[in-house]
């Protein structure tokens, strides 16, 4: 049986043909089953794991509904973190490129609300914003969302997780002509299902499992070394591999900036990000990452969730998460877009070998050791 292909889905030819010069050509199994339902306005909670391509699943109907004559505010899409919504923001631009009058905001907390209200001033037809700063521009009377007709939650578990579920519950009750509501989730809590209850109407559920295809293609594996050896060891292994981009995770803020010094002294090209970072700067890092000015990002889990780039060759836990499921996230930064990815993680002391021990039985995951001799 030949595998479902774009043409398929009763997608216009402008979309296929970005979908086609980014290098997509066959959905994802959430793109498949999310996209014929919200193409018919319907309803959809779905659960799937970060790097499945939801952003698409549900851009793209988005983009097929967008009536470019209407200067009101079709669509809006809210997402937990600034990252995220700045990484939506860019695949839905990148999608539209062959679709002449879309526009598409992005607004979030620590950018000058002057330029976001510039923006509005264009009438886009779709925003993608965070809760808090969404609705500052809804007290300023900057914006107005009563013309929405397609609601999405991206990442809905951890934006309610981190607090904003009556900010949520309040901007969907200022949308009173929504026809669709679109919750994506990694996990479905009970506040995603309590929402879905509110708001929804016959809605169509998908799961799609960390399995088979679905699961991002990653070979894991662990490193044995010292702790003075580690900086070492990251230059080393980006160079013998290849690597064009590559993510290092550490588990502090001081943590991450003496690493991305280490790294440099030892000739890499490198920078950071941390929460202490002001947010102007960070946007340079991250940008300077998606262009290639940089080949080494240093982060704490900041960046491990909701911070969306593609093309990650390489994920260095250079120390072992503390949580379970940061170790998924973080390791989820690359194999992403049906592509291949790696992950090393560092194991320094008898403590990291009892805490990776548990995350490996935990998450099931399967890892080879990685012998490395360490040039002088």
């Amino acid at each position: 049986m030949s595998k479902p292909n774009f043409e398929q889905l009763d997608i216009s030819p402008e979309i296929i043909k970005a979908l086609h010069s980014r290098g997509y050509y066959e959905p994802t199994e959430v793109q498949l089953l999310a996209i014929p339902p919200l193409l018919e306005w319907r309803d959809l909670i779905a659960k799937a794991p970060t790097g499945t391509g939801k952003t698409f699943a549900f851009g793209i109907p988005i983009l097929e509904h967008i009536d470019v004559q209407e200067k009101n505010v079709q669509a809006l899409i809210l997402a937990p973190t600034r990252e995220l919504a700045l990484q939506i923001g860019s695949e839905l631009r990148e999608i539209s490129e062959f679709l002449p009058g879309i526009k598409v905001v992005c607004v979030y907390g620590g950018q000058p609300i002057s330029k976001q209200i510039r923006a509005f001033s264009k009438k886009p037809q779709i925003v993608v914003a965070t809760p808090g700063r969404l609705l500052d521009h809804i007290n300023r009377r900057t914006i107005s969302i009563n013309r929405v007709s397609t609601a999405v939650l991206d990442e809905a578990d951890r934006m309610l997780d981190m607090g904003f579920f009556k900010d949520v519950t309040r901007i969907l009750n200022m949308m009173p002509n929504m026809v669709n509501l679109a919750l994506l989730s990694a996990t479905l809590s009970t506040d995603v299902m309590t929402i879905g209850w509110k708001y929804q109407r016959d809605a169509v559920e998908i799961l799609v499992r960390q399995e088979a295809e679905s699961r991002p293609d990653i070979l894991q594996y662990s490193v044995r070394l010292s702790e003075m050896e580690k900086a070492r060891a990251v230059i080393q292994i980006v160079e013998k591999e290849g690597y064009e981009r590559s993510i290092v995770f550490c588990n502090t803020k001081s943590k991450v900036e003496r690493t991305a010094k280490m790294i440099a002294y030892r000739g890499g090209s490198v920078d950071c990000i941390h929460g202490d970072i002001r947010q102007v700067n960070r946007e340079k890092v991250l940008e300077d990452f998606r262009k290639g000015e940089i080949s080494i990002l240093v982060a704490t889990d900041v960046a491990s969730r909701g911070l969306d780039i593609d093309d990650v060759d390489a994920v260095f836990n250079y120390d072992i998460p503390a949580e379970n499921e940061y170790y998924v996230h973080r390791i989820g930064r690359t194999g992403r877009a049906k592509k291949r990815g790696v992950a090393y993680s560092f194991i320094a002391s008898i403590h990291d070998s009892i805490r990776f021990q548990d995350i490996v039985r935990r998450t099931k995951s399967e890892v080879q050791t990685y012998e490395i001799n360490l040039e002088k």
